[in-house]
């Protein structure tokens, strides 16, 4: 009798050991895996302001993790897995690699974790929302700011980004399919990669430069594709003479913009990326319907419009407010 009043006893003491915090009439604080492609450009540092904008405002923890470079597919894979392993509530995922990420999203999924995608997509619909820029849609307007500035003819450099990136392959079909509306105007090259890093996409830059002198305008469709040609430019003393159209900013194009060294760039804006994935995956958990995919706003700007507030919102988002 005494074996049993003792088991008793234990068994009691382990129920009241629970405590409040995780008793039936308090509700555990959702968790949401936050995952970009990289960790280094403004663009990335934007969404995570936005994520914990939203985070904070709903009352859930926003968990931002990714490697630092977008060319780590394998990093990015185990950084998926991790999260699925420690039971997270639900993962937004900017996929560097349209393939690579899918079996990952598929294990997530059959382990009961929602996936919302953002600014890249996957080759297949595995997962509840699609936020992102119509990329296909800002190559084609890159390309017409781009004819206008060389009067809609001339010789034309596409340097392209990286193999793999559904949202800048989209860029570039978008500016291939636009630019081919004007006769005038010849690509003389556009199967050259910029690479992952700023520092790469200088050495692109460059040998672009040497190999196509006579270049009459130039576009590249992201952040660090941008400002390794805009090093590139200024090192060849050729920005004056090449009229150039970017993707993306940071505030050495912005400088560059002001200076015309730069006569266009398109502006995403990725504090809303990062606000609406986590806001829409809050959205999922508790049992709400959601759009299949919903595009967030670009805008051309441009040395003339720059001072503009709908520009000047989108060239300085206010992430210090939210990230240190």
């Amino acid at each position: 009798m005494r074996f049993y009043l003792l088991l008793s006893f234990f068994a009691l003491g382990s129920l009241l050991s629970c405590g409040p915090s995780e008793g039936a009439g308090e509700e555990k604080q959702k968790r949401i895996a936050v995952i970009p492609k990289g960790t280094t450009h403004i663009f990335w540092k934007s969404i995570h302001a936005g994520s914990i904008k939203a985070a904070n405002e709903l009352g859930i923890e926003a968990i931002w993790q990714g490697p630092l470079k977008e060319d780590d597919r394998q990093m990015q894979i185990q950084v998926v897995q991790n999260f699925i392993s420690q039971g997270v509530d639900g993962i937004v995922l900017a996929p560097l690699d349209s393939r690579a990420l899918i079996a990952p999203v598929k294990a997530a999924q059959n382990r009961g974790i929602p996936v919302i995608i953002i600014d890249s997509g996957l080759e297949e619909d595995a997962y509840k929302s699609f936020i992102a820029t119509n990329n296909l849609e800002g190559g084609k307007m890159c390309a017409k700011r781009l004819a206008e500035l060389l009067g809609e003819r001339g010789k034309v450099i596409m340097m392209r980004y990286m193999e793999g990136s559904a949202s800048t392959t989209a860029r570039e079909k978008g500016f291939m399919e636009a630019i081919q509306s004007y006769p005038e105007i010849e690509i003389i090259s556009d199967n050259q990669f910029a690479g992952a890093t700023m520092e790469k996409a200088f050495q692109a830059s460059q040998n672009l430069l040497n190999r196509f002198p006579e270049v009459d305008g130039i576009f590249c469709p992201n952040e660090s594709s941008t400002q390794g040609m805009l090093r590139a430019l200024q090192t060849a003393g050729r920005t004056a003479s090449v009229q150039f159209v970017g993707f993306d900013s940071n505030p050495t194009l912005i400088q560059a913009l002001e200076k015309e060294e730069i006569k266009g760039l398109l502006v995403q804006d990725p504090f809303d990326m990062g606000y609406l994935g986590v806001k829409t995956m809050a959205e999922v958990l508790e049992g709400k319907e959601v759009a299949n995919q919903i595009d967030t706003r670009v805008m051309m700007i441009t040395p003339e419009n720059m001072q503009e507030e709908e520009a000047q919102a989108l060239l300085k988002p206010d992430i210090e407010a939210f990230v240190q």
